[in-house]
């Protein structure tokens, strides 16, 4: 029986520690701080992927089809709250038809269950719908993401292992007999593990710097923010309503999605924040800012996307551009139906040459495992990205 130390108390870092846990390890997971699923993972929408819009082969489209199954399990299993739902992705003028037959040939591709059903099938889902065209996605669902990563910290602790929160990784050394962990809080300066494995979201880059590894990207905090949808006008909305993606721009546009507490979500967008945790314009972190301003990845990757990133900036400042946006997809929504609601921050990896990394990304050494990529869908795909980590990790 091997001692695995888990970076993180996000949900995949949970669902790593879980599968370490019933595979008979002794597991230890760290978490800087004071509950489990604070960042990206309980500040998302709640929905389950289906693999619609990933690259076929890449690990997020066979994990996203796979982890629509499994991740809907095993919430039933657990009593966590969960509902397949499906979804629409709406063209509502011509000109997006065609990117929309390309969306729909990448889901036959990857095995998604989705058939195009045209306007008319389209407002028998959603009658207040503006489209031309636009594919069911049957396998898209919602789920209440902090309740399974609860379910998955309480497997990790009934399995004789530990959650350590309010305790934070500050180095590390790999020697013959283990890795050598530095940490801050928790009433521990240093523990010795068999192996580590990392998921550490927002600061995954920093943590593998401090465990020795030069990882070939940098985290760039990107902001979603959110609004809801007053209840009169929620009604106008019976499920999942997205948009055709851009495809200059790597994110999936504002999109409607009914939550699995009740109410409509509407967003995100997508713009820099000046903090790795900066859920708001004003939290401003000056060591995280000259991070992401000091990196060549940055200015190469804004310098492609000058005019979709001006038009998320525009959303960001102005709710009547954030409701024209959504009345692209349903023309009965105005300004004043737009209610705020807490924003997430997306741990996106940028490459030096400005690329945004697309795929999940790991960096392994003899005895450590770095998730250094796991933005959406990292949360549906979290218990196969488990399954391909521990299964990759040396261990006895």
């Amino acid at each position: 029986m091997a001692h695995v130390v888990v970076v993180g108390a996000g949900i995949v870092g949970l669902a790593v520690a879980a599968r370490l846990t019933a595979d008979g390890h002794r597991v230890t997971v760290v978490e800087k701080e004071q509950d489990v699923a604070t960042h990206q993972t309980g500040r998302n929408s709640g929905v389950i992927h289906s693999g619609l819009y990933y690259a076929p082969g890449s690990l997020k489209a066979t994990m996203s089809v796979a982890g629509a199954t499994s991740m809907t399990r095993y919430a039933h299993e657990h009593g966590v709250d969960v509902e397949t739902t499906g979804k629409l992705v709406v063209a509502s003028t011509a000109d997006q038809v065609a990117g929309l037959h390309r969306l729909a040939a990448r889901a036959e591709a990857n095995g998604v269950p989705a058939h195009l059903v045209g306007a008319g099938g389209a407002r028998e889902r959603e009658p207040h719908v503006a489209c031309v065209d636009a594919p069911w996605v049957e396998s898209t669902g919602i789920v209440d993401y902090g309740g399974v990563s609860r379910a998955l910290a309480l497997e990790v602790t009934d399995g004789g292992g530990e959650v350590r929160l309010a305790t934070q990784v500050v180095g590390a050394d790999e020697r013959a007999d283990g890795v050598h962990l530095r940490l801050e809080g928790g009433g521990t300066a240093e523990l010795r593990a068999d192996a580590v494995v990392a998921c550490a979201g927002l600061h995954a880059d920093r943590v593998a710097r401090a465990c020795g590894l030069e990882p070939g990207a940098r985290i760039v905090p990107f902001r979603g923010e959110y609004y809801e949808l007053a209840p009169h006008a929620a009604e106008l909305v019976n499920g999942l309503v997205y948009p055709v993606p851009d495809p200059r721009f790597p994110f999936l546009g504002v999109h409607l999605t009914r939550m699995i507490g009740g109410g409509v979500h509407a967003g995100p967008n997508a713009v820099l924040a000046l903090a790795r945790e900066g859920y708001r314009w004003r939290d401003v972190n000056l060591r995280d800012t000259a991070d992401a301003l000091s990196w060549p990845g940055l200015w190469r990757m804004g310098a492609r996307n000058v005019v979709p990133g001006a038009r998320e900036v525009g959303r960001s400042l102005s709710r009547h551009a954030f409701a024209r946006s959504l009345a692209a997809l349903v023309p009965a929504i105005v300004p004043d139906d737009l209610v705020p609601s807490p924003a997430g921050v997306r741990a996106q990896a940028v490459a030096r040459d400005g690329r945004l990394v697309d795929d999940f990304l790991l960096q392994r050494t003899a005895r450590q495992v770095h998730v250094l990529n796991a933005p959406s869908p990292a949360a549906t795909c979290a218990l196969e990205i488990a399954r391909h980590v521990v299964g990759s990790l040396a261990i006895g």
